[in-house]
């Protein structure tokens, strides 16, 4: 019964959520992404002055039908799209205050292009909502100012706001910037949010439970509902499943939930198994590699088919080795061991040949490595800095450490954006264990949650 109902919840949490373009046979979600239609026009590409970024003009969409669901569908496309494109710093923008001063477009037929050459804009975004039955018909047109003709266009068909936005975001920055944006992308996590009490305890224990949430933050949704400690959500590459530990049996086993077919397995069940945990996917999604008890003794890593099957052990050692993650190729597995003492990050060939290479050199304590997704080859950390903890960056090739957070509260379990360009992180520094996003650089820190406790994030491909 609790399978069955956690299948009916996730279906629900993620009905509206679509991936740019769905894996081959693959079922389709409940609702569908906005259809598109390609312009006649020839598409180019908008540069700014000099060498410098393109400065656009993004203001809020023009409701053609005069409800208030188109009206604030239209406010909400502009104002999404303004902060996804925004996002990336790939481009500077026109401030949403001199945006207001400039009078609104009523359609494509009369936009003050010389108001907008004014304000040294090189590009202008100017979109239509209609409504349309149960949903609505958006156009937008990404225009360079200085010539006054279209860079590019699409017309788009659904119902949902948010999704529109990030839908444009991501095709104007593969367009314009041949960037692979990130704004359809999710976050998982861990939270306590719902204060809920353990089943089958005696004392009061705390549950967690996992949540999924849009890039920035919005539309968090409970995923699984099995009153007991679901933690450690890890994404697989095609971003229709979601792997964890759950307690649910007692000790913790490895499940998938399947959000989009509404199903859940349990990858890890069978006799004398063992405690399993910390799931971590292969690059092609075939494969899950693990943290494992099921031989006794300390924590060993083993690699099996995302069904249970091929069960092969990784590491055969008295020592503790936990937390693996994979190079993007799928050769290598980066881990945790405390081999030399402390928790110390090492990497191994993923079929267990050869002997562990010890990476993290500097460190008197590091621990949840993550390997990045191409172009770049980095593993991010958690390392300890004092009291606390923070996240820090190993170049692969060159072995050079960079550190991202200081000493602000502490900083744990990082996660790479699809691009590379971007991570999640849990920290403390507002209290509560929240998680935060942060540019590969060490700048545009933003927080992303703010109820209960949130940990252990994971970023989805």
């Amino acid at each position: 019964m609790m399978k069955k109902l956690e299948a009916l919840v996730a279906i629900a949490v993620l009905g509206a959520w679509v991936r740019a373009q769905p894996p081959p046979q693959q079922q389709p979600p409940a609702q569908p992404p906005p259809t598109t239609q390609q312009p006649t026009e020839i598409e180019t590409t908008i540069r700014g002055e000099g060498g410098a970024p393109p400065r656009l003009a993004v203001p809020d969409f023009i409701a053609i039908t005069k409800d208030k669901e188109s009206v604030d569908t239209a406010r909400t496309i502009g104002q999404v799209l303004w902060d996804d494109l925004n996002f990336e710093r790939e481009f500077s923008f026109i401030p949403r205050d001199v945006i207001a001063t400039v009078p609104a477009a009523t359609s494509f037929n009369d936009v003050p292009f010389d108001r907008w050459r004014e304000l040294n804009a090189d590009g202008l975004i100017v979109g239509t909502v209609e409504k349309t039955g149960n949903g609505f018909k958006v156009d937008m047109r990404l225009y360079n100012v200085r010539t006054r003709q279209m860079a590019y266009g699409r017309e788009y068909t659904g119902s949902n706001a948010r999704l529109f936005a990030h839908t444009m975001s991501d095709e104007i920055h593969q367009t314009q910037r041949a960037l692979r944006g990130v704004a359809r992308t999710k976050l998982t996590f861990a939270s306590d949010r719902d204060g809920e009490r353990m089943t089958g305890t005696v004392e009061k224990r705390e549950t967690k439970e996992i949540y999924i949430a849009d890039y920035d933050g919005e539309n968090q949704r409970r995923v699984t509902v099995g009153r007991t400690l679901n933690i450690t959500p890890r994404w697989s590459p095609d971003g229709r499943s979601i792997a964890y530990t759950s307690y649910r049996r007692g000790p913790p086993q490895v499940f998938i939930s399947n959000i989009f077919q509404g199903t859940l397995e349990e990858a890890t069940k069978g006799e004398r198994v063992g405690q399993n945990w910390l799931p971590a996917w292969s690059p092609d999604g075939q494969r899950i590699c693990f943290g494992s008890t099921r031989d006794g003794g300390s924590s060993q890593l083993y690699v099996i088919n995302r069904d249970g099957s091929a069960l092969r052990r990784l590491t055969n050692d008295k020592w503790v080795n936990t937390t693996p993650t994979w190079s993007p190729s799928g050769n290598q597995i980066a881990f945790v061991s405390d081999r030399t003492g402390s928790p110390q990050i090492y990497v191994i060939n993923a079929d267990g040949v050869g002997a562990p290479q010890r990476i993290s050199t500097s460190e008197s304590y590091a621990d949840k490595p993550a390997w990045s997704p191409p172009p770049f080859n980095e593993i991010s950390y958690t390392a300890r800095t004092g009291p606390g903890n923070d996240i820090k960056v190993i170049d692969m090739p060159t072995r050079v450490v960079r550190q991202l957070t200081f000493g602000e509260g502490t900083n744990e379990s990082p996660t790479w954006a699809a691009n590379g360009r971007h991570l999640a992180f849990m920290s403390t520094r507002s209290g509560k264990s929240q998680i935060f996003t942060i540019a590969r650089d060490g700048k545009n820190l933003k927080q992303i949650t703010k109820n209960g406790n949130n940990q252990q994030p994971d970023w989805s491909r």
